[in-house]
């Protein structure tokens, strides 16, 4: 596979936001109309607009103005939105996050938490139990003989923690597989790996594989583990900083109250990924949350230019 130069990729906009220029004005207290927020809609957006649709209602009741999500099926789309200011707010991966915060003018002011701390969650190197792959040292083995599958570009669990993992062992996705793709999704990149597509697969433990196990998508004996990363800090919820401060306060405050406040409304969203709502609440997030993520996609040569 050619090396992967995620800026070319971030210019291409979804239809899904391509809309939004106006609407995302501010009047001259940098106060929206209307407050526009992007979201990635994964496989199926339609599930996440239906889960989202209450909360957006718990919004626009807190704020007083009409609140509407706009979804796309891949992260760079949301960095180009925010960049451009077609939309105000974006609910970023950690990589997504990173790479928007390249550029300045915005930061993150949430994420979710269980019991008052931010959640975590984990990358994963996988394979389907018939390759016979049981270890990382059977897959650099039989490299050159196998496809590697990440998921979106700009994924943090599917990209860029198992790259970087690759690469500290020696194996450079780009050249020590006999292929390399992005299947575009957590959810492709593992059923890549189930119908036996490709070998290897890169993903998320608990948002994408567990997710899929719970809905009977996939059987958990289907998929042999062979690397699972250190924790990562899960997505941060970010702002645009032109907007007016008092009124990025209290948007932050609407999403740390809204589990005591309209709990119906934030538990349909959680349930997406975790199953444990009633532990869970949204948590302020600092933007030095994710510096440690940064110092890995610097440390990754693919990246350094990107």
């Amino acid at each position: 596979m050619k090396t992967f130069n995620v800026f070319l990729l971030v210019v291409a906009m979804l239809a899904a936001v391509s809309g939004c220029k106006n609407k995302a004005n501010l009047d001259a207290n940098g106060v929206p109309g209307k407050l526009l927020i992007g979201s990635y809609g994964g496989d199926n957006p339609a599930q996440y607009r239906e889960a989202l649709d209450p909360f957006a209602a718990y919004l626009s009741k807190k704020l007083g103005m009409e609140v509407e999500f706009f979804y796309t099926t891949d992260y760079p789309a949301l960095i180009e939105a925010m960049r451009s200011k077609k939309i105000h707010m974006a609910h970023l991966t950690p990589y997504a996050y990173i790479l928007a915060t390249q550029k300045p003018g915005l930061a993150s002011i949430v994420t979710l938490g269980i019991k008052g701390k931010p959640t975590v969650y984990h990358s994963i190197i996988f394979t389907n139990k018939k390759t016979g792959l049981k270890t990382m040292a059977d897959v650099k083995a039989r490299a050159k003989n196998l496809t590697l599958c990440f998921a979106d570009p700009a994924s943090t669990s599917g990209h860029l923690i198992p790259r970087g993992y690759l690469d500290s062992i020696g194996l450079d996705p780009d050249k020590a597989f006999k292929a390399t793709i992005f299947a575009g999704s957590h959810a492709a990149a593992i059923l890549s790996v189930k119908s036996e597509k490709v070998d290897v697969g890169c993903s998320t433990s608990e948002l994408a594989l567990e997710k899929l196990i719970r809905e009977h998508i996939i059987n958990r004996e289907d998929i042999v583990i062979l690397w699972t990363s250190p924790p990562i800090v899960n997505d941060a919820i970010a702002i645009r900083t032109d907007l007016n401060k008092d009124f990025i306060n209290k948007v932050q405050q609407a999403y740390l109250n809204a589990n005591h406040d309209d709990f119906e409304a934030f538990k349909k969203y959680v349930l997406l990924y975790w199953p444990n709502p009633h532990e869970m609440s949204y948590v302020p997030i600092q933007d030095s949350a994710y510096n440690q993520l940064r110092k890995i996609a610097g440390s990754i040569k693919d990246l350094k230019q990107k």
